[in-house]
């Protein structure tokens, strides 16, 4: 299934700004791209830092649903 905000906010980038924001997501281009086409799962890791290094653009929610993120965005972390 395709990841359309990923692909909106990914292909709106210069080749360049897509070398970057792959780097910055510590993975790489087509890495990106198998995961914007549906042809791979984004792991919870590269979910949340698209998320980040989206600015919210793309949120992790979308990439990963099977991940409870709502629970650590809701959370204290606060250990007991």
């Amino acid at each position: 299934m395709r990841i359309l905000s990923l692909q909106k906010f990914f292909l709106s980038l210069s080749d360049s700004e897509k070398e970057e924001f792959a780097a910055a997501c510590k993975t790489k281009v087509g890495q990106v791209q198998q995961i914007m086409y549906g042809y791979r799962k984004c792991n919870p890791a590269l979910a949340i830092a698209i998320d980040r290094e989206s600015k919210g653009q793309v949120t992790c929610e979308e990439l990963c649903p099977e991940a409870d993120f709502a629970y650590l965005r809701n959370s204290n972390n606060e250990v007991a």
